[in-house]
């Protein structure tokens, strides 16, 4: 079912990630910054996140003996340091997600150098180091962007789609290991109700709205692939969800050959496989129509 599966660590039959956007209450401030101060509801909503649901999911991390990766905006780190430290206390990743989680695919180029270095230098400051990974705020990457994360000493991106598997994204001045996503993983779909910022979906049930990503993750462990859940602590961190992952989570780490890693240590996995020799990755351009393809092109 995968034409080219890669060796995981130990015999492992699957890798897999629970990755968390902890966006907080930056969506609201990009949608609407003229009057976002007194929309009270969305900004209590997304403060759910830090206030209930990341203590929540690191208390089950602890005791499951989990390691794993949160993405957080810049703006986010610096309004909320309590949860950067609890975080990297209990020795999770944190990888950059824009500053404010503005879109990328919106800006020019100048723009984007601007937001991607103002979030860097808040990240460097609450964590000590460069990170490691970038996911682009509602996955909107571009290729500018992917050149100042290679420009800046990033190792991987998990914004893209082409693969089940990890594969390598080639620019001219360096490659990203490409960690894939895909929104049959996402929360947002099931559970984001949200009309401040257009999305209004029909909220399921807790177990109806995790369904789609533990089968994806099925599948994988089937394949001997990769399962990356992309999740919010303000949808999935809530109560009733939580209590439907933990249950999850004990059943699937009671199977020895699932390798549950942070994206950091997954892509230097890859990137070790690829550099030995011992396995040759799936490679993309990072910027495959370098002009606009269509450009003139009328209906």
């Amino acid at each position: 079912m995968i034409r080219n599966p890669i060796p995981w660590p130990n015999g492992a039959r699957c890798a897999c990630a629970i990755t968390f956007d902890v966006d907080a209450d930056s969506l609201i401030h990009i949608a609407r910054p003229a009057d976002s101060h007194r929309r009270l509801y969305p900004i209590s909503m997304g403060r759910y996140g830090p206030n209930a649901g990341v203590p929540r999911i690191l208390e089950t991390y602890r005791r499951l003996g989990l390691k794993q990766s949160f993405f957080m905006p810049g703006w986010v780190m610096e309004t909320y340091p309590d949860t950067v430290e609890a975080i990297l206390k209990d020795g999770h990743e944190i990888g950059l997600h824009g500053y404010l989680h503005e879109d990328p695919a919106e800006m020019s180029d100048a723009e984007q150098t601007c937001w991607f270095e103002r979030a860097l230098e808040v990240h460097k400051g609450a964590t000590g180091q460069t990170p490691r990974g970038y996911r682009a705020p509602v996955y909107n990457v571009t290729p500018k962007v992917i050149d100042l994360a290679i420009a800046h000493g990033l190792t991987y991106d998990s914004s893209m789609m082409a693969d089940d598997l990890p594969y390598v994204l080639s620019a001219a001045k360096g490659d990203l290991i490409e960690v894939p996503v895909h929104w049959g993983s996402d929360d947002w779909p099931p559970f984001a109700h949200y009309a401040e910022i257009g999305y209004m979906m029909p909220v399921m049930s807790p177990a109806q709205g995790l369904e789609a990503s533990f089968a994806e993750f099925e599948a994988q462990y089937e394949a001997g692939g990769l399962w990356v859940g992309i999740w919010h602590p303000f949808l999935t961190g809530r109560l009733a969800r939580w209590r439907v992952v933990e249950r999850w989570l004990e059943t699937v780490l009671s199977r020895p050959d699932v390798w549950f890693a942070p994206l950091e240590d997954i892509a230097a996995h890859v990137r070790q496989q690829r550099d030995s020799g011992a396995w040759t990755p799936h490679v993309e351009p990072a910027a495959p129509y370098p002009s606009a393809v269509f450009q003139g092109v009328s209906r």
